[in-house]
C-alpha cells in the first residue's frame, strides 16, 4: 500500500511561483512511476507532468511546458512540482499519483494508469 500526501499549495499572484511536494509512504518508492494532475471546476482531470521510475524520462502538458518542472528524490520518497510564471488558468486542485511500473523509463499520462492518489492541494492564481 502506498500513501501520498501533497503540500505546498496556496494563493499566488499571476507570474508567481510555488513548489508542490508529495511525500510517499509505503513500499518501494523507487519502483513507482509518478505524476502530477490537476482538476479545475467543471473540467476533466489532466496530467500536467509525469516522471518515470528512473527519473530519466519526463512528460509535460503543452500548457505547462517550460513553466513546470517535475523531479523526484528517492532518498526522501518525495516528488516535486516546481511551478513558475503562473497564470490564472493554472488554478485547480493538484493531485500527485503513483503506480508501480516494470519500466525504468516509461512515463504514465492517463489517470487510469495510476493506482494511488493523494488528497489534493488547492492552487489559486490571482490576476
Amino acid at each position: 500500500q502506498v500513501q501520498l500526501v501533497e503540500s505546498g499549495g496556496g494563493l499566488v499572484q499571476a507570474g508567481g511561483s510555488l513548489r508542490l511536494s508529495c511525500a510517499a509512504s509505503g513500499l518501494s518508492f523507487s519502483a513507482l512511476a509518478l505524476g502530477w494532475f490537476r482538476q479545475a471546476p467543471g473540467k476533466e482531470r489532466e496530467c500536467v507532468a509525469a516522471i518515470s521510475r528512473s527519473g530519466s524520462s519526463t512528460y509535460y502538458a503543452d500548457s505547462v511546458q517550460g513553466r513546470f518542472t517535475i523531479s523526484r528524490d528517492n532518498a526522501k520518497n518525495t516528488v516535486y512540482l516546481q511551478v513558475s510564471a503562473m497564470k490564472p488558468e493554472d488554478t485547480a486542485v493538484y493531485y500527485c499519483a503513483a503506480a508501480f511500473s516494470a519500466y525504468q523509463s516509461r512515463v504514465l499520462r492517463i489517470p487510469t494508469e495510476y493506482r494511488y492518489w493523494g488528497q489534493g492541494t488547492q492552487v489559486t492564481i490571482s490576476s
